[in-house]
């Protein structure tokens, strides 16, 4: 019989009469030995045979002992760190949250199948893996998901975010965490919003001091400022995922073009006009900043505008052209304004009656901001 039988004989001989207490100075005792001292080969085999018996010693300090001895180093053999990670909580707590020993692989399938406390402690380790990040994401509750978004150490993609943004936006916690992330992308921001908007429409203190008419018309015109805004801060690799998000959620309207479009957010505008016109991204761009008004017309009718709307968005393309070349802080005072002149004493159809309500809201607006403005500037100057 070679010595490491011997060794583990010994072993399991002394371990059937010791106490739980010697048991597990002992684990304790020979994980540190096997991670830390110079072994004979045959001596190592020996000491993790004895590891694996005791994962089956029937006390837990012994196997708390054994896991708090291994936890932290990438020596530890995987059998035993798997094994463990697999036991009650207060065990599988040391083993989950410090092991080094556990692949991006083993996270997922652990995140998958492991309890709550399984998922929270993986969200917790120094660093998560962009797999086990994606898996907690589509599965986790709203505490796994809280202590993933304040992990720094959490490799969260914005497919990610996404999928979290999806799953649990409606918790006011995980909301504040997605949107102080500064990478996190336009699409999302939009969802989130949504979301906020969505959560005041259907509040039954805002509906009986607002009422539900005028609740739904302030949240939709507060979404649509706001969707326009980010639109305008989005980052040209974030716009044609954007575009994409309200095209499928039934915000490229007419009325939303236009907005975008008399207020400057030109990249985005032309984004738009390319994802539902299916026009070369460049040709568009060409044809909206040079193009004559008829080959204007005519990609604007490509993307589903109909003519009596076409005309009105061909003659805002060209005055923005020439505010552009102005001062871009009155822009969209510019455009919407001079719109309202050109239109004011034609009667066109009902629908180009509505787009042209729009605009002489966005100018009333801007009206009464430069009033404010100037109010302020005047109080500042006589103080």
């Amino acid at each position: 019989m070679s010595g490491r039988y011997v060794i583990i004989e010994a072993f399991l001989r002394w371990a059937e009469t010791a106490k739980a207490e010697s048991r597990a100075r002992a684990a304790n005792a020979l994980g540190r030995a096997y991670l830390q001292s110079e072994m004979p080969k045959e001596e190592r085999d020996a000491a993790e045979l004895a590891m694996t018996y005791l994962l089956d010693d029937p006390s837990p300090r012994v196997r708390l002992a054994l896991a708090e001895a291994v936890a932290h180093s990438a020596s530890a053999p995987r059998n035993v760190i798997l094994s463990l990670a697999e036991d009650q909580p207060e065990i599988a707590g040391q083993i989950i949250l410090f092991s080094p020993v556990f692949t991006d692989a083993d996270l997922v399938d652990l995140a998958l199948h492991g309890s709550d406390v399984a998922r929270v402690l993986i969200a917790s380790r120094g660093q998560v893996p962009r797999g086990a990040c994606a898996a907690l994401a589509e599965i986790g509750g709203e505490t796994e998901i809280l202590c993933l978004l304040e992990n720094d150490g959490a490799l969260l993609s914005q497919a990610s975010l996404r999928r979290i943004a999806e799953r649990l936006g409606d918790c006011a916690d995980i909301r504040g965490l997605l949107l102080s992330r500064d990478m996190l992308s336009s699409d999302i921001r939009h969802m989130l919003m949504r979301q906020v908007s969505d959560a005041l429409s259907e509040s039954a203190l805002v509906q009986t001091v607002i009422g539900n008419t005028r609740l739904q018309q302030v949240t939709r015109e507060a979404t649509e400022c706001a969707t326009v805004t980010i639109a305008g801060t989005a980052q040209h690799e974030q716009l044609p995922d954007l575009v994409e998000h309200l095209r499928q959620s039934g915000w490229l309207t007419s009325a939303f073009l236009m907005h975008a479009l008399c207020s400057g957010k030109v990249d985005f505008f032309a984004c738009a006009i390319t994802n539902l016109s299916g026009c070369d991204e460049r040709r568009v761009r060409s044809i909206i900043s040079r193009g004559r008004v008829y080959a204007i017309r005519a990609l604007y009718e490509s993307a589903g505008l109909s003519r009596d709307i076409s005309t009105i968005f061909v003659e805002a393309t060209v005055i923005w052209r020439d505010a552009s070349r102005q001062n871009g802080a009155a822009m969209l005072e510019n455009v919407s304004s001079r719109l309202m002149r050109k239109f004011r004493l034609a009667e066109p159809p009902a629908a180009a009656t509505q787009l042209l309500d729009m605009v002489e809201k966005l100018a009333n607006a801007e009206r009464r901001q430069a009033a404010r403005s100037f109010a302020a500037l005047a109080t500042l100057a006589a103080a």
